[in-house]
């Protein structure tokens, strides 16, 4: 599959995945809600590496520069 994530967007989804885990580990936020963070801080983290969006894909969006 052909990348369609940009740098700055890698960068973004890879604070927010960061974010995400100080929150859990200073126990602001626990229970169901810190797993369904996790999961996502995961799959942003995912993403980032592969350097693709599933959810992109359908809509035709891509944040890479044209080469």
């Amino acid at each position: 599959m052909k990348k369609n994530m940009g740098t700055t967007d890698k960068v973004i989804r890879v604070l927010i995945a960061v974010i995400i885990l100080v929150l859990y580990f200073t126990h602001v936020v626990s229970g169901t809600l810190a797993v369904i963070l996790l999961i996502l801080a995961g799959v942003f983290v995912v993403t980032s590496l592969l350097g693709l969006c599933p959810l992109y894909l359908p809509f035709g969006l891509s944040t890479r520069k044209k080469e």
